[in-house]
């Protein structure tokens, strides 16, 4: 029997996450005042930094498993700040504070400033629906 090879691996979600996350930072960086897509926008970097975090264990487990501490170790500790940061971010946007929000969004930004996406990416609008999606997560 062959091997099964998962092509949705989480450290290929968290690329794509990052990417999403860069694409939207930048299109937040445009707007002029606070609209329903601009809180999408937020409700989705909050979202992915979330996932990001809950993903990390997943991938660590394969170096724990060779008994790599060190390196599992390295990476949680690389990657803690994304659970932190989410639960900040849905906060301000639950609550409509745009001032925590505009201080925390530099911050990110500077997390993924190694991430490049390119002007002719295939990523779309990820953050569509975002907002109403964050506030069914609060009500549940």
């Amino acid at each position: 029997m062959s091997r099964v090879i998962n092509p949705d691996s989480v450290g290929k979600e968290r690329t794509r996450l990052s990417k999403s996350i860069v694409l939207c930072i930048r299109e937040l960086a445009k707007q002029n005042a606070v609209s329903a897509e601009t809180k999408d926008q937020a409700a989705f970097i909050a979202l992915a930094l979330q996932a990001i975090a809950e993903g990390i264990d997943a991938s660590v487990s394969a170096w724990e498993k060779r008994d790599y501490w060190v390196k599992a170790d390295k990476f949680r500790m690389e990657w803690m700040w994304a659970g932190q940061t989410a639960e900040k971010l849905k906060t301000a946007v639950l609550a409509d504070d745009w001032a925590t929000i505009a201080m925390l969004l530099p911050k990110i930004a500077e997390r993924f400033q190694k991430v490049e996406v390119s002007d002719n990416h295939r990523l779309g609008k990820p953050w569509n629906e975002a907002y109403a999606l964050l506030a069914l997560h609060r009500k549940l």
